[in-house]
């Protein structure tokens, strides 16, 4: 009795192809149309994908996403920043939305009814006659503000620091740590305004959070062994600019250098072992923190 010829193996995939090709890992046949490319011969595409989910995603010194180096939360708050002076200048129909208000020898806008709505205001008479502010409950002015501006100048001078610090910064922390950098810097300098600013003064502008990446690109670079003596002049030009100059908010700006420091070194120097825990519990007592601070405010002024 003759013995049967031997069976070429089929690719486990396609059992209609034979082939004498196996995977490197899992030793399954497998077809030209299955084979991947490994550093040693070929694997199928189930080993592939196993060792992409088994790889972990690059990170960045600070534990975030490389995907930062995009630049997306920068242009992202950029694009709301500029969506925000369109909604203005539309809320005001009159060209003193873009210039020809009192600040920086005119060259700033006036107020507009979306200003009006969004701006830092402690307590007043809003031009409706209604009573209106921070202490009225209108809490969201605190995020708000730091998307308004008075007049395209204004945004300008922002939106060009912004695009500078912001690509720097969010390569280095990654997408979502920037981002709660900026916002956390600005809502120290919003809360600062609502401290220290009079009641019945509204106050505007990116500038709360802007202030805020100065401190951190500093502190940042600081961390990763870089020359920070080119970033210094320019923080220094910016504060005498800020109080030398008539209208700019001092507290803001001052609140949301401090908020944004405590921040970045929050980011910077959290333990790796438990890097992220630490991140997201010393971000969170910061917020909490300028809460209180903001009810504290609140008491004072219906009191």
């Amino acid at each position: 009795m003759s013995e049967s010829p031997p069976t070429a193996p089929v690719c486990y995939r396609h059992p209609g192809r034979e082939t004498y090709v196996r995977c490197t890992r899992c030793d399954r046949p497998i077809c030209p149309d299955c084979m991947r490319e490994a550093s040693v011969g070929h694997q199928c595409p189930e080993c592939v994908n196993e060792g992409r989910r088994s790889v972990r995603p690059a990170r960045t010194a600070f534990g975030g996403g490389t995907a930062g180096r995009h630049g997306y939360v920068t242009k992202a708050l950029i694009a709301v920043n500029v969506l925000f002076m369109l909604l203005s200048i539309a809320s005001a129909r009159s060209g003193s939305a873009v210039a020809g208000g009192s600040g920086l020898g005119g060259l700033m806008g006036d107020g507009t009814p979306l200003t009006d709505w969004g701006s830092v205001l402690g307590l007043a008479v809003l031009p409706d006659g209604t009573l209106g502010g921070i202490a009225e409950g209108q809490w969201y002015r605190l995020v708000t503000a730091m998307f308004l501006h008075y007049g395209v100048i204004h945004l300008l001078l922002n939106m060009w620091v912004l695009w500078v610090l912001g690509r720097s910064l969010e390569a280095n922390l990654g997408p979502l740590r920037f981002g709660a950098l900026y916002l956390i810097a600005g809502l120290g300098g919003n809360v600062a305004a609502y401290l220290f600013s009079a009641q019945n003064a509204p106050t505007a502008g990116a500038s709360t959070a802007v202030y805020g990446l100065f401190a951190a690109l500093l502190i940042i670079e600081r961390k990763l062994g870089r020359d920070i003596s080119r970033i210094i002049p320019i923080l220094v030009i910016n504060l005498v600019f800020t109080l030398a100059v008539p209208g700019i908010s001092i507290p803001g700006h001052l609140g949301g250098l401090v908020v944004g420091a405590l921040m970045a070194l929050v980011l910077a120097y959290a333990p790796r072992g438990r890097r992220t825990l630490v991140q997201v519990t010393g971000g969170a007592i910061i917020v909490l923190v300028l809460l209180a601070l903001a009810l504290f405010r609140t008491a004072y002024l219906l009191g």
